[in-house]
């Protein structure tokens, strides 16, 4: 996995890019209550706000990590965003994307970085 200083995470799966949100923004945001998910098909730029996250704190953008498609969306979150705050890193994933180039990936955070960062 590798982590943004947007609090996202991303996984690489095949040629594919998983993306959600760390447990500490999910615990940051408290009890989310809605996610507005991007369309599968979309040609997403680099830090373009993708997703709308509202939660009884706040709403919050998740912003595109890399260029490219966005192939699924989890729409388990559309009946169920609290399903965030259960499993952030696991079943609450956002989108999947297929990145037109993987070189930005080195940019961003290994776990003992990202552990760091957030102090």
């Amino acid at each position: 996995m590798k982590y943004t200083e947007e609090h996202e995470w991303l996984l690489s799966e095949d040629d594919l890019i998983v993306v959600g949100i760390t447990a500490y923004a999910a615990e940051q945001l408290g009890d989310v209550v809605f996610v507005e998910l991007p369309e599968v098909g979309t040609e997403v730029t680099k830090d373009e706000e993708i997703v709308v996250i509202e939660s009884v704190k706040a709403a919050s953008d998740i912003l595109a990590p890399l260029d490219g498609e966005i192939v699924e969306v989890n729409e388990t979150l559309a009946d169920n965003p609290g399903l965030v705050n259960e499993d952030p890193t696991g079943d609450a994933w956002f989108f999947k994307m297929r990145p037109s180039d993987l070189s930005p990936m080195d940019d961003y955070m290994d776990e003992a970085a990202y552990k760091d960062f957030i102090g």
